[in-house]
């Protein structure tokens, strides 16, 4: 179970005692997720998410995740809504930590996506970004090219305890990320974590968004790199290029690329795969003491920038010749 913080039911009543939606009847911990202790509560006004916020995630940043998602869903994207108190705050303080209830969002996350919810996915992400256009906050992602050097240098000398060269394989990368990265594409409010246990499904209808805590300000189509890496491969690492088509068909049916948003595709995934190869290396080598969940292997991202690596253009990403002008 993926709880950082343990909450007693006394505690827990306490705390909701403030809010209007009636008793505690039970709560338990949800084991997906490793940012932060989540819980499922059920009281007599219903299902709710209960989110203790761990060391990683600053303070400072809460009120633009929460204020985000209010601000989405006022433009019609579904997305979880924090609860305020019976005082109108939505941020308060349980077990030491920042905590905050936001709304049950119905439907689950799928364990095998085709492109028909990879196509929904892209869509969904072109309106959040639409969404976001008058956001008036905004939230540097330490977590973008800047961030990666610190990172590497935290476990540079450890990294070949995970593969042989991967050291020397992450270090050349980053250099040449370093000096290539587009910094002259169009910017907004990005998802950052839209992976498929943050998407959720009814059927095959994509019924949300959750996890918007690592939401920031940031180029829009690196988000859409991020969504190719992780929607559009196999189990074996193998680039479907059907389920990038859809995705990113999708995506630009609602929002439109430029052509230097296109071009610049295949670095953007690169740099996409490298910081989730480098956050998963750096919880793999130091996982924290008694944390009950399990890291991510760093050997999935690794596999996928070597896909990257070798891609030419935006069309080994399923984007055909003719659509380029479109």
């Amino acid at each position: 179970m993926a709880v950082y913080t343990d909450v007693s039911a006394d505690e827990l009543e306490a705390f909701i005692e403030g809010y209007d939606i009636g008793k505690l009847l039970s709560y338990k911990g949800i084991a997906e997720g490793v940012e932060n202790s989540n819980f499922l509560l059920h009281t007599e006004a219903g299902y709710y998410i209960l989110t203790l916020y761990e060391k990683r995630v600053a303070a400072a940043d809460l009120p633009f995740f929460l204020c985000l998602m209010e601000h989405l869903a006022s433009r019609g994207l579904t997305c979880p809504q924090p609860v305020h108190t019976r005082k109108g705050d939505t941020l308060g303080t349980l077990a030491g930590r920042p905590a905050a209830i936001v709304t049950f969002l119905e439907g689950m996350w799928l364990r095998r996506a085709d492109a028909r919810h990879c196509a929904a996915v892209g869509e969904a992400l072109a309106r959040l970004h639409l969404a976001g256009a008058d956001f008036a906050m905004t939230r540097a992602n330490a977590l973008s090219v800047a961030g990666w050097r610190p990172l590497f240098e935290s476990c540079r000398e450890r990294a070949d305890e995970v593969q042989h060269g991967m050291g020397a394989t992450i270090g050349e990368e980053l250099a040449l990320l370093e000096h290539c990265w587009p910094r002259n594409l169009p910017q907004g409010v990005i998802h950052a974590d839209l992976f498929p246990d943050n998407v959720f499904f009814l059927g095959d209808r994509l019924s949300g968004l959750i996890d918007f805590y690592f939401a920031c300000t940031d180029t829009l189509a690196y988000d859409v790199a991020i969504c190719l890496n992780a929607w559009c491969f196999e189990p074996d690492f193998s680039y479907n290029v059907t389920k990038g088509r859809a995705l990113i068909q999708a995506y630009r049916k609602t929002r439109a690329l430029s052509e230097a948003e296109l071009d610049a595709m295949p670095l953007l995934a690169r740099g996409a795969a490298l910081r989730f190869l480098l956050t998963r290396l750096v919880d793999w080598l130091n996982v924290p003491s008694g944390a009950l969940v399990k890291p991510k292997s760093p050997h999935e991202y690794f596999r996928k920038l070597r896909f990257h690596q070798r891609a030419k253009s935006v069309r080994d990403y399923g984007v055909e010749i003719g659509e380029l002008a479109s």
